[in-house]
């Protein structure tokens, strides 16, 4: 291997940021859209947003209560919060600062000015009004620099560890979203509100721009063991599971000293596609989301500690 360990942990590390602030954006935008259609007396409120980034306990250590403005300052533009916009963007930025003379001079402008454009407008995603577009300009410049960098980056090992690192953060978010989305959305619903019930579903769906593909593939209505399966089998959506797994193999394959690494991940790919999750109860589902949550981070450790 001829690139540096530093040089490939930045550009390891730059994708992870710049995915975690797109879905970040995301879910703000889905939660947003989801809590109208709702009817108003079911509260579900925005601390499944915070049980999605594993950031409740320190909300609360900075905030009194999760209603909608202290959330979404909370995961946009409070910079205590390591997994804000913000702080995602920041972090993306000085990642992609140190390796400026390894990507195109385009996509360091293009990593700048998001950040620069997101940090100076903040504020207007604090109103509904204005809310879609800000979320929107910051995953509409996450993707411009991802289709930036594709085609114009040589697509050699520093490129490899790009795709390692976006494909892993789509991964882990993937499950995270399928986990507490499941689980915390209209639980022991009466009878007259079960026509809601698929809303669930279709903004898990949208979270993980999943629905119009979903949609095209089953041709059916929306049923949770489809969308488990399509989410988390399915090997042709950018966004499931196991295919942000097979982008990784493809990867490690480019790369030496790849073994032990390509161990641990062909043994959760196989753990994967072996689950019947038609048979899955709630229970059942989320022990084996934090199995596939604790390979991502067994494959990430090994990626860090082989390479970086």
């Amino acid at each position: 291997m001829t690139m540096l360990s530093r040089v490939a942990n930045r550009i390891y590390w730059m994708a992870r940021y710049l995915e975690r602030a797109e879905n970040t954006a995301r879910l703000i935008n889905v939660n947003t859209h989801l809590l109208l259609d709702l009817p108003k007396r079911v509260r579900l409120g925005w601390e499944p947003i915070l049980d999605i980034t594993s950031r409740r306990d320190y909300f609360y250590d900075l905030y009194e209560e999760a209603d909608e403005r202290s959330v979404i300052r909370f995961m946009v533009s409070d910079t205590r919060n390591p997994d804000s916009i913000l702080s995602s963007l920041n972090l993306a930025r000085e990642n992609t600062r140190t390796i400026r003379d390894i990507i195109p001079r385009e996509a360091w402008e293009q990593v700048n000015s998001l950040h620069l454009n997101t940090k100076s407008n903040a504020r207007s995603v604090m109103t509904q009004r204005h809310r879609y577009d800000y979320l929107r300009s910051v995953i509409l410049g996450v993707q411009t620099i991802s289709g930036m960098l594709a085609g114009t980056m040589t697509h050699d090992e520093g490129y490899d560890f790009l795709r390692m690192g976006r494909n892993l953060e789509r991964a882990d978010m993937t499950t995270r979203i399928i986990d507490v989305r499941s689980a915390s959305l209209l639980p022991d619903m009466p009878e007259d509100l079960t026509p809601f019930e698929n809303l669930q579903w279709v903004s898990v769906l949208k979270s993980l721009t999943a629905y119009q593909m979903y949609r095209r593939e089953m041709r059916q209505r929306i049923r949770r063991a489809d969308v488990l399966k399509f989410l988390l089998q399915q090997e042709n959506f950018p966004r499931s599971f196991y295919h942000a797994l097979c982008q990784v193999d493809d990867c490690l394959n480019n790369l030496p000293r790849n073994e032990k690494v390509l161990q641990i991940l062909t043994k959760l790919q196989k753990k994967l596609l072996q689950a019947k999750l038609q048979e899955f109860d709630q229970q059942k589902l989320h022990d084996f989301i934090d199995a596939l949550q604790l390979g991502v981070i067994k494959i990430n450790d090994s990626i860090s500690k082989n390479y970086f």
